[in-house]
């Protein structure tokens, strides 16, 4: 056998029977070979690494618009730390360990710059709305690869398509994904908010800390062990009651008191702004975009190219193409 087929082999032997394994797989939208060395899943997990769009994330805000310290979390950091989480939990069940990557390592690649900020004003000015999780299937779809898409697994797609959202992913690791998204950002976000100066430790939900714990390492390993838990051998990913209460009265403590809080309500207003005068200048000036997104604007619209060359954007680029297109150039002196 090949290093791909042993690999299959060892699926077949210590996976879960609820475990989606390689094999068994709905494939691809284009078949190719199979590889002599990797599973479909390990393939996928390599083509999100290596592409444009996740390299971007390390310059995506996650909750702290482009922030200065070296400290606070990224889109890319994020990212991360969702995969750790959802590898220890897949494990844990005897999941596949690699479905569960691929699906967590590309889940934000549709994330627009400045955040849930962005992706709001997005929304507001796209017919149809904006979504990031819809932003990142059309990426491996249709965007990456000079339009050509990854080329993905179903499965791996279906993961990041249904990671938020009213709609279950349709295998248990695509699940594990968005139990683990939601562990990772309600557990950093505490602890960048209090980095911030925007909470203090005592300011927790009593109620909430001394369920999951006081700390920020307590918090998660509470969560994780409690799906654990409450998950093995039943064919869904879920949380207790009391872990599920106090993670929900923990996430909405945040939503209040820093998501939605006035104290980033200026840096948000300048956030809306530069999206919406961006959307409305390459509006007129599609032509002043990327040939990339040019091509977009033939096939499908206007809008829509705009839409996505916006949300590929850094933080920081976002910023330098407001500056290029709508502050002038210092006058040389002579």
């Amino acid at each position: 056998m090949n290093p791909r087929e042993t690999q299959e082999h060892f699926e077949d032997l210590l996976l879960s029977p609820l475990a989606a394994k390689s094999v068994g797989s709905r494939g691809r939208d284009r078949p190719i070979p199979d590889c002599p060395m990797r599973t479909c899943y390990q393939r996928d997990r390599d083509r999100i690494i290596h592409c444009k769009s996740f390299r971007r994330l390390k310059f995506k805000t996650q909750v702290f618009i482009s922030p200065e310290g070296d400290h606070y979390r990224t889109r890319l950091t994020h990212t991360l730390e969702v995969t750790q989480v959802a590898r220890t939990i897949a494990r844990c069940l005897r999941l596949n360990e690699d479905l569960t990557e691929a699906i967590a390592l590309g889940h934000d690649l549709g994330h627009t710059p400045f955040g849930h900020t962005g992706e709001r004003s997005l929304d507001k000015l796209v017919e149809g709305g904006f979504r990031h999780n819809e932003q990142s299937l059309r990426i491996v779809e249709r965007l990456e690869n000079d339009g050509e898409g990854l080329n993905l697994t179903w499965e791996v797609r279906d993961g990041i398509l249904h990671h938020s959202g009213k709609e279950e992913p349709s295998t248990l690791e695509g699940q594990c994904v968005a139990r683990a998204d939601r562990i990772a950002y309600i557990n950093h976000d505490i602890d960048d908010a209090i980095r911030a100066g925007v909470l203090k430790p005592f300011e927790l939900p009593e109620k909430c800390i001394r369920i999951l714990g006081r700390t920020h390492g307590e918090r998660i390993n509470t969560m994780i062990a409690d799906v654990v838990a409450q998950s093995t051998d039943r064919g869904r990913i879920s949380m207790g009651d009391a872990v599920q209460e106090a993670t929900d009265e923990l996430r909405a403590f945040l939503f209040k008191n820093v998501y939605m809080d006035t104290w980033r309500d200026d840096e948000e207003r300048k956030c809306e702004h530069l999206i919406t005068s961006l959307f409305r200048y390459f509006c007129e000036h599609p032509e002043r975009m990327p040939n990339e997104h040019i091509q977009t604007v033939y096939k499908e619209g206007t809008e829509r190219g705009v839409a996505d060359y916006i949300a590929c954007m850094t933080d920081r680029y976002a910023m330098r193409t407001y500056q290029e297109a709508f502050i002038p150039d210092s006058f040389p002196v002579f």
